[in-house]
């Protein structure tokens, strides 16, 4: 990755913590790319046992998964506990007598360092996490560690031309405005240089359109979906620099509404067999030959 590109993770919590109140009602985004995601598993034999969804956020996607999978254990990852309340609340009194047995546990970690063992899930799933990282290779070595040789991963990501109609209206103010996105073959060298096998990916462009920039400025801040550019200007760019930016963005609007570009980058890969061991030595398999005594 560009040695410029730097997310602040920090600054990340933040925001989605704060934003967990408010993050249900307005993130049609993961909506729709959850079914696109969950589409894509039709056809897909594979039956997971245990299931890891890393970015879960509020869990829907948990709910999603229960359905497809029932008798599956689940687990949600996510980097902001305030989010994790919203995904597992505590149960009470006649709650945990007869409420559901199969109920996801939740666990706050970072992608890039799972609190889990070596080999415990057959899938991952990750709904539009891995744009969240300036070098998604860490978080994939991760996922690869913890799930099992043939387990699945399936994912969404956000590619390069996310927002490109509010990057390019912020184009001449000071500061990143809209940090990067990581472009899909990059992401396809980091899957398989962390040791997955068969990447299948492919890409959608979705646009939503709002009456008002406001409101798309709302919908951002509200689902904790801010720029976290290391690079970002932390003060106004004053009150021409937004005169200009509105009008850019405002020479854009088509039938009274104005567009917000989503690039959607989906993908599934299988952990392939170690071909090393943990110390790098090569791992050779024998198989007798045919007819020989055993």
């Amino acid at each position: 990755m560009a040695a410029d590109f730097h997310l602040d993770s920090q600054c990340i919590r933040r925001r989605f913590n704060r934003a967990a109140a408010s993050y249900d009602g307005v993130d049609i985004l993961a909506r729709t790319v959850a079914q696109q995601m969950d589409e894509r598993l039709e056809g897909i034999l594979h039956q997971p046992e245990s299931i890891l969804d890393l970015g879960c956020a509020t869990g829907r996607d948990l709910a999603r998964l229960a359905e497809r999978y029932p008798k599956a254990t689940r687990i949600g990852v996510d980097i902001a506990p305030a989010m994790l309340q919203r995904a597992s609340p505590p149960q009470r009194g006649l709650q945990r007598l007869f409420g559901p047995r199969n109920r996801p546990q939740v666990v706050a970690a970072d992608a890039r360092a799972l609190p889990f063992a070596a080999n415990r899930f057959d899938m991952l799933w990750s709904n539009l996490m891995l744009n969240w990282l300036d070098d998604p290779a860490p978080a994939l070595a991760e996922m690869a560690r913890v799930m099992k040789v043939d387990g699945m991963l399936m994912f969404a990501t956000l590619g390069p031309d996310t927002l490109r109609e509010l990057r390019d209206a912020f184009a001449d103010t000071r500061g990143a405005r809209v940090h990067r996105f990581i472009d899909m073959h990059d992401i396809g060298d980091a899957l398989v240089g962390a040791g997955f096998s068969n990447p299948v990916m492919d890409m959608d462009r979705l646009t939503l359109t709002y009456a008002e920039l406001d409101t798309l400025f709302a919908d951002l801040r509200q689902s904790g979906c801010t720029n976290a550019s290391g690079l970002r200007h932390r003060g106004l760019s004053g009150k021409q620099g937004w005169q200009r930016a509105r009008a850019r963005y405002e020479a854009l609007r088509t039938s009274g509404r104005l567009p917000a570009t989503f690039e959607i980058v989906y993908g599934h890969a299988w952990k392939a067999a170690p071909r090393t061991t943990a110390d790098g030595h090569a791992i050779i398999h024998f198989q007798p030959r045919a007819g020989s005594a055993r």
